[in-house]
C-alpha cells in the first residue's frame, strides 16, 4: 500500500467523510428534485418556444456585454488594488466586492436611485444626453455587471499577487514602458486567471436576476432574461420553468467543472501561470 503521507495527502477520518457526503447530498438533492419533476417529453418544445428563445438570446447578448465591460474595468481595478499601496485601498477591496454579498435586489435598489431618471448621476444622464437605463436592455447589462464584475475582481487580483514580478521588472530593465509591460507582459502571464475570471463573471451575469428585475423590469424582448422567464413560468407554466432551470444550471455547472481548481485557491501556484 502507498503511504498517503508520502503522496501528499492525509488520512481522511471516518466522521468527516459522512459529513462531507451529507453535504454533497443537500447540494445534490434540489437539482435531482427538479431533474425528478421536469417534463422530458416535452422539454424540446418549451426550449424552442418564441419567449424562451427570446429570454435566451436576451440573457446571451446582455452577459456577454457585462462580461466585456467587466474586462474593460475590472482588469485595471484587480492590477490597481494588486500592486499599488495607497491608503484606504482595504475600503475600495471591499466596496468593489461588496455586490457579491448584498441581496441582489438591494444591489437593485441602489443603482435605482444612482442612475434613475432622479438619481444622483441618472438625472444628469438623463437631462444633458437623453440617456434613461431603468427598464431598458442597457439597464440589464448595467445590473448584471454590477453584479458579475466583482469575481472577475477577486480572480485577477489573486493571480497578480501570486505572479513573480521579477519578470515584470526585468521588462522595465531592458527599456520597456509600463504600458508596454502591462500589455506584453503582466497580461498574457496571468491569462488563465482572465479567462477564468471572465469565465466566472459571464455565469454570473446570465443567472442574474434580483438586480436586473428591481432596476430594468420584466418586459417580454426588452428585459426578460432567461431567469427572470423562469420566474414568470412558475407562475404560469411550472413545467417550462422547471426545463429553463435546468438549462441554467447546466450551463453553470459546465463552466464550474470546466474552471476546475483555477478560481478556488488551488495549493500548486504552477498550474495557474501554465
Amino acid at each position: 500500500m502507498i503511504d498517503e503521507r508520502r503522496r501528499g495527502r492525509s488520512p481522511v477520518p471516518a466522521p468527516v467523510l459522512v459529513l462531507a457526503a451529507l453535504a454533497t447530498a443537500f447540494f445534490a438533492l434540489p437539482l435531482a428534485g427538479l431533474l425528478w419533476r421536469a417534463p422530458w417529453s416535452k422539454a424540446w418544445q418549451y426550449l424552442t418556444s418564441d419567449d424562451a428563445l427570446t429570454a435566451l438570446r436576451l440573457s446571451l447578448v446582455c452577459s456577454l456585454w457585462a462580461t466585456a465591460i467587466s474586462f474593460v474595468l475590472g482588469v485595471p481595478l484587480a492590477w490597481v488594488l494588486a500592486r499599488v499601496d495607497f491608503p484606504g485601498r482595504s475600503a475600495v477591496r471591499a466596496l468593489c466586492t461588496l455586490s457579491m454579498v448584498i441581496p441582489p435586489v438591494v444591489g437593485g435598489v441602489a443603482l435605482f436611485f444612482a442612475l434613475g431618471r432622479r438619481g444622483i448621476v441618472g438625472q444628469y444622464l438623463d437631462q444633458w444626453f437623453g440617456i434613461r437605463l431603468p427598464f431598458t436592455t442597457a439597464g440589464v447589462v448595467v445590473a448584471q455587471t454590477f453584479v458579475a464584475m466583482p469575481f472577475l475582481i477577486i480572480t485577477v487580483e489573486a493571480a497578480l499577487r501570486q505572479m513573480d514580478q521579477r519578470v515584470e521588472d526585468a521588462a522595465r530593465t531592458l527599456g520597456a514602458s509600463s504600458w508596454y509591460t502591462f500589455r506584453r507582459v503582466t497580461l498574457p502571464a496571468i491569462r488563465p486567471a482572465l479567462m477564468a475570471g471572465g469565465v466566472l463573471a459571464w455565469a454570473r451575469a446570465l443567472g442574474e436576476f434580483g438586480a436586473t428585475i428591481t432596476f430594468a423590469g420584466n418586459f417580454p424582448g426588452t428585459t426578460q432574461t432567461l431567469p427572470l422567464a423562469v420566474y414568470l413560468g412558475l407562475e404560469t407554466n411550472p413545467e417550462e420553468a422547471i426545463v429553463l432551470s435546468l438549462v441554467l444550471i447546466a450551463i453553470s455547472f459546465a463552466v464550474l467543472v470546466g474552471l476546475r481548481d483555477r478560481w478556488f485557491g488551488q495549493g500548486n501556484r504552477t498550474e495557474l501561470l501554465t
